[in-house]
């Protein structure tokens, strides 16, 4: 026996795919061959009636389902949405409404407030105003009956100081005739 010679792992590889390539008929691709033709086309007409089978009765049912159902889910969830804004907006409208109606109230509270205040204001300076009034017109007769008093006592006094007066200048007294006279002569 000869000494075995080394493998070159290369060389096989490449003398096994030469020999497999020219083992045949001559070398290229098989699809390219006209005799294996007929059951690549029958085999493509297979599959593709297969895939057009499945894709029509299960897939595209499948998925028109899911989006006819995501279809439903958003214009829901639009009409949801819709409804949600125009409840809220009749929602506003009112509390709206409800707000002016509440100024208007306080408004009136205010002005009845104001109005009880001022005719209270205007009670309390009459009830005042009588007071000082009266104050007043008890003060006037005060002074009228004073000065009524005094009037009276001015001819007395007149007469007394119209005597003294002439006691004093004359050296004599009058009468009281004279001093009446006198008095009533000079007012």
């Amino acid at each position: 026996m000869a000494a075995p010679t080394p493998i070159d792992p290369h060389v096989d590889a490449h003398a096994t795919t030469e020999a497999a390539g020219h083992g045949g008929e001559g070398g290229g691709l098989p699809q390219f061959e006209t005799q294996h033709w007929f059951g690549q086309i029958a085999y493509l007409l297979v599959l593709f009636f297969l895939l057009y089978f499945l894709i029509a009765k299960v897939f595209a049912p499948r998925l028109r389902r899911v989006m006819d159902e995501r279809a439903d889910t958003i214009s829901g969830a639009v009409a949801a949405a819709r409804q949600v804004q125009a409840e809220a907006a009749e929602q506003a409208e009112a509390a709206k409404a409800e707000v002016a109606r509440a100024r208007a109230e306080a408004r009136a509270t205010a002005a009845a407030a104001a109005a009880r205040v001022a005719a209270e204001a205007a009670e309390r300076k009459a009830a005042d105003e009588a007071a000082v009034s009266a104050r007043i017109a008890e003060a006037e007769a005060g002074i009228a009956r004073t000065r009524d008093g005094a009037m009276a006592s001015v001819g007395a006094i007149a007469g007394d100081a119209a005597a003294a007066i002439v006691e004093r200048l004359t050296g004599k007294a009058a009468s009281p005739a004279e001093v009446d006279a006198a008095v009533k002569g000079a007012a």
